[in-house]
C-alpha cells in the first residue's frame, strides 16, 4: 500500500519540494556548481522558509543512502522519485550532490539576492495565488465561457474566499515590485493562455486589476474611500 501522508511528508516531504523544482528543468548539478533548478529552490526557500533547507538535506542523504528495498517497492510503499532525465545508477550520486550544495549554502550562509523568479517551479512557489487566478480564470477556454476580462475578474472574486483574494491582491503588488520580470514570459509561466485586454500591456493590466482588487470594499467594512478623499 502507498505511503500514508504523514508519513511521506515527515520521510520525504521537503524532498518532493526539491524534486518538484526540477520540472521542465536539466538535473545538470555537479559539485562545482547548482543547476538552474536547485539554485531557484534556493532562492525560493532561503526567503520563505529557511529551515527547510536543513530538512531537505536530510532526507536528500537518507533517500540517497537508504533506497527502499525490494519488499517496500513491492509494497508501494516507497517515494516514487520522478524522472529527472537520469540514468538510475547515477541517480544516488546525485542526490548526494545535491545535498552537499544545501549543506554548503546553510555552513556557509550563501543567501541568494532576492529577485524575480527564474523556472516555472519557482514563478508558482512565489505567486501561488495569481498561478490559481492566471491558469483557473484566463486559460485559453476563457472567450468561451465569460464575455470579457472583467467577467472572468468579477468571477474569481465572488467564487473566493476573502482571504485569498486579499493574498492575490498582495501577490499582484509584489509582481509589479519586480522591475525584471517580462510581462508576457511571466504571464505565460502562471498560466495565462489570452492577451490581456487593449490596450493594456501585460504589467498594465496587472496593476489595473491590483487597483481594482485593493478598492473593493471590505466586507462588514467602510466603503473606499474615493480618490482625493
Amino acid at each position: 500500500m502507498p505511503l500514508k501522508p504523514r508519513e511521506h511528508d515527515a520521510r520525504y516531504g521537503e524532498l518532493d519540494h526539491v524534486m518538484r523544482a526540477y520540472l521542465g528543468q536539466p538535473a545538470d548539478d555537479v559539485p562545482e556548481r547548482r543547476s538552474a533548478a536547485l539554485s531557484a529552490y534556493l532562492r525560493h526557500t532561503w526567503h520563505t522558509r529557511p529551515w527547510a533547507l536543513a530538512i531537505a538535506e536530510r532526507q536528500l542523504r537518507d533517500l540517497a543512502e537508504n533506497p527502499p528495498g525490494r519488499l517496500r517497492v513491492r509494497l508501494g510503499e516507497f517515494y516514487a522519485l520522478p524522472d529527472v532525465g537520469l540514468p538510475n545508477e547515477e541517480i544516488r550520486a546525485w542526490l548526494l550532490v545535491l545535498a552537499e550544495h544545501l549543506k554548503e549554502a546553510i555552513e556557509q550562509g550563501q543567501v541568494p539576492a532576492p529577485g524575480g523568479p527564474r523556472t516555472h517551479w519557482e514563478w508558482h512557489a512565489r505567486f501561488p495565488e495569481l498561478g490559481q487566478l492566471l491558469g483557473g480564470w484566463f486559460s485559453q477556454d476563457m472567450p468561451d465561457e465569460f464575455t470579457d476580462h472583467e467577467a472572468a475578474l468579477l468571477d474569481y472574486v465572488n467564487s473566493t474566499d476573502a482571504s485569498l483574494v486579499a493574498r492575490l491582491t498582495g501577490e499582484l503588488y509584489e509582481f509589479l515590485a519586480l522591475d525584471e520580470a517580462d510581462g508576457d514570459l511571466a504571464l505565460a509561466e502562471l498560466g495565462m493562455e489570452v492577451d490581456p485586454p487593449a490596450p493594456y500591456s501585460p504589467r498594465a493590466w496587472l496593476a489595473s486589476v491590483a487597483d481594482q482588487l485593493s478598492n473593493r470594499p471590505t466586507p462588514g467594512g467602510p466603503p473606499p474611500r474615493e480618490p482625493g478623499q
